[in-house]
């Protein structure tokens, strides 16, 4: 029997903090108070600050995402331009870091697909951040499962399988991501993928 991620690992719950309100200039503010504290972010978006503490089990689950995609970028020949979780910023309304980002073909200014790993939900800026730079597609790995938006015109919808990765088969991602082997994750992840 296999064992899965939530067995092997407490899922603590993330604490977040929102304030409403704040200026762009009281966000760089409050964000300098916290540039050499590890494992918190910051994201403001159109007056809302959101402070979110980053766990262990968050980065686990985002660092095997990412080498399950890479796999699959590379079985599948997917030219691709990773950029982790860079800061993606318009001055004055939005500042925020996706778990992952991508962009395909070639390397553009905003990626072509951002993850996010949501281990408390509850974000009252879940979509809009990323709406404000037209990202086309954003995935949510949350309670175990990856959600799918894509951006139709000037609102998100959700999907049931992604449009830039259309023959990806995300339950088999969502099955190996809670593996509690990554090497086994990858193993089974790279067999299944080959055998498509």
């Amino acid at each position: 029997m296999t064992q899965t991620l939530e067995n092997a690992v407490n899922l603590p719950e993330e604490q977040r903090f929102f304030r409403h309100g704040l200026s762009w200039e009281q966000f760089k503010a409050i964000q300098a108070s916290f540039e050499n504290l590890p494992g918190v972010r910051l994201f403001y978006c159109q007056g809302v600050l959101e402070i979110v503490t980053i766990g262990k089990p968050h980065e686990v689950i985002k660092c095997l995402i990412a080498g399950l995609l890479i796999t699959y970028f590379e079985v599948k020949g997917i030219e691709f331009f990773p950029s982790g979780s860079f800061s993606q910023i318009i001055p004055e309304i939005v500042e925020y870091q996706a778990d992952l980002s991508y962009c395909f073909g070639n390397d553009k200014p905003v990626p072509d697909l951002c993850v996010e790993v949501v281990i408390t939900s509850g974000s009252p800026i879940k979509l809009q951040k990323y709406k404000l730079m037209g990202v086309p597609e954003v995935w949510f790995w949350e309670d175990g499962t990856i959600e799918v938006y894509c951006l139709r015109e000037q609102e998100y919808e959700k999907v049931v399988k992604s449009e830039l990765l259309a023959e990806l088969d995300l339950s088999l991602l969502n099955r190996c991501v809670l593996l509690s082997s990554p090497l086994e994750a990858i193993r089974e992840f790279r067999q299944n993928i080959q055998q498509q």
